[in-house]
């Protein structure tokens, strides 16, 4: 598969346009729409139907390398960011994430499509319910920051995602106030990425049967395609959302999300 067919990188940029105005807009992780997408573009250039989901999987913890770096600066403008919970959390999520890219790499492409298929299930009843977490405490010792920390970059390896599904509610938990939780989990998604496509470069070494411009798991023409046209679109699609009512939108992207784990169930 050539990755210079003009077809081809209209796809990964219409993509990347996508995911980056409703990251912006609704708030929610660009890697609920990248991963499903990126796997069907994939499969239908003749992947290998068990490296389609990881390679996926690993070209949204790389794109999140570029966005959370932009989406950051914003929030630490209107200081939101917490950098000492940064700090603490970091640390944890850093191992986690790798343990997490590489569990995934060992796993078959099908229980990670049917797991990817729960977090999305699951993201689309949040969004349905509108629920908030309620605060009633703070964060826990060295220990238990630690052990929080790689709970959230397993996770978020594992699906490809930012890590927001889970560091929001466990922060705004912990009695941190819900702007400063978003903000703060901005900041974790750059180690959570990062560390998480290390893991996958690592497991994915010596790869055989990978499209033309891949590099083990790392499909790199999606990763340039992707981060350019998300990083353009994001900052629309938040000034966009200060403009309008988007609850209705989040219960219609809702629908798409049962859509999208019903396909990774079902294919």
């Amino acid at each position: 598969m050539s990755f210079l067919q003009p077809q081809l990188i209209l796809e990964l940029l219409l993509l990347g346009t996508a995911t980056g105005f409703a990251a912006g807009l609704l708030g929610i992780g660009g890697g609920m729409l990248l991963v499903p997408f990126m796997t069907m573009i994939l499969a239908a250039k003749g992947v290998a139907p068990d490296l389609t989901v990881k390679m996926a999987v690993a070209t949204s913890l790389a794109t999140i390398c570029f966005t959370s770096l932009s989406s950051v600066r914003a929030h630490h403008k209107r200081g939101a960011v917490l950098w000492h919970v940064v700090k603490v959390l970091a640390p944890g999520i850093f191992v986690g994430s790798l343990i997490g890219a590489h569990i995934a790499s060992a796993l078959p492409g099908k229980v990670v499509g049917i797991l990817f298929a729960v977090f999305v299930g699951f993201s689309a009843t949040q969004m349905f319910l509108g629920r908030k977490p309620e605060a009633g405490r703070t964060l826990p010792g060295p220990a238990g920051t630690f052990a929080a920390g790689g709970v959230i970059g397993m996770l978020s390896a594992i699906v490809g995602a930012g890590g927001g599904f889970i560091s929001v509610p466990f922060m705004t938990w912990c009695n941190i106030k819900i702007h400063d939780a978003v903000g703060t989990s901005a900041a974790l998604g750059f180690p959570i990425a990062l560390s998480g496509t290390l893991g996958y470069l690592w497991a994915g070494r010596g790869l055989t049967g990978v499209p033309e411009g891949a590099i083990g798991y790392l499909y790199l023409p999606g990763l340039a395609c992707i981060a350019i046209a998300s990083m353009l679109m994001a900052p629309v699609g938040a000034r966009t959302a200060h403009r309008m009512d988007v609850r209705p939108l989040k219960k219609v992207f809702g629908i798409l999300l049962y859509a999208l784990a019903a396909y990774f169930v079902f294919r």
